[in-house]
């Protein structure tokens, strides 16, 4: 599979070893430095593009390569409200398209936990709960996506809670999601159900960051010769 990385700092590079590893070409490598090379001729040599780069630049590289006709995957957070807007345009082009706050395999399975634990607290209305998430300082976003995506499944869920805030403890209706910045942290998330009695906490802590690069690869091998929207639950058979 010939690959083209939008997106070259270091989930990038990651990126690019595994998929070596794994037998496949990067055929393109575009970063701050060479946008001029972003064109169509260039990107048609790819088979699948994979998008890391930011929340202000994620929207406009997302739609360029479903513009060129090229599945791409993505896994830049922080332009959630701009994703309805893609996830159109693909199936206006015949496109494919992957996007996901977390490509561990780990985390996908975390999520399912989750998932699955708001259901059993719906109607446990004696204990509270707070999302935490821990990443290294150079992490643009906060909360982190997957963070996000946490509470959106817990808000899903629990009757109880039905909007969360990040800068401050909020109302009883409210989930809080606790962001901290340190080094070095691949990333940690925490959820955590608190009464008088007891504690419930389920924890997902990644060692480094080849899980969410081997994730990426997965998709792009997955998505190379699909048509469609689709979402890690998919590539991972969950």
């Amino acid at each position: 599979m010939r690959i083209a990385l939008i997106g070259y700092g270091k989930m990038g590079k990651m990126i690019e070893e595994v998929a070596l590893q794994r037998g496949h070409e990067i055929v393109l490598k575009i970063n701050i430095d060479n946008t001029e090379d972003f064109t169509q001729q260039n990107i048609s040599n790819a088979d699948v593009a994979i998008e890391f780069t930011g929340p202000a630049s994620a929207y406009e590289n997302v739609k360029r390569c479903l513009g060129f006709g090229l599945p791409v995957v993505s896994g830049s957070t922080g332009w959630n409200e701009q994703l309805h807007m893609i996830k159109h345009y693909c199936i206006e082009t015949g496109g494919s398209f992957l996007h996901t706050s977390n490509f561990s395999i780990g985390v996908n399975i975390f999520f399912e936990i989750n998932t699955l634990l708001a259901k059993l607290m719906a109607h446990q209305e004696t204990y509270d709960v707070t999302v935490k998430e821990i990443h290294h300082t150079q992490k643009l976003d906060a909360p982190s996506g997957t963070a996000v995506t946490l509470a959106e499944q817990i808000l899903a869920n629990l009757p109880r809670k039905s909007s969360w805030t990040h800068l401050a403890p909020g109302a009883p209706h409210e989930l809080e999601i606790i962001s901290e910045r340190k080094d070095p942290a691949a990333g940690t998330h925490f959820v955590k159900y608190t009464s008088d009695i007891d504690d419930i906490e389920i924890i997902h802590t990644a060692h480094n960051r080849r899980g969410f690069a081997l994730g990426a690869v997965l998709a792009a091998e997955f998505i190379r010769d699909k048509k469609g929207i689709f979402s890690m639950k998919e590539v991972l058979g969950l």
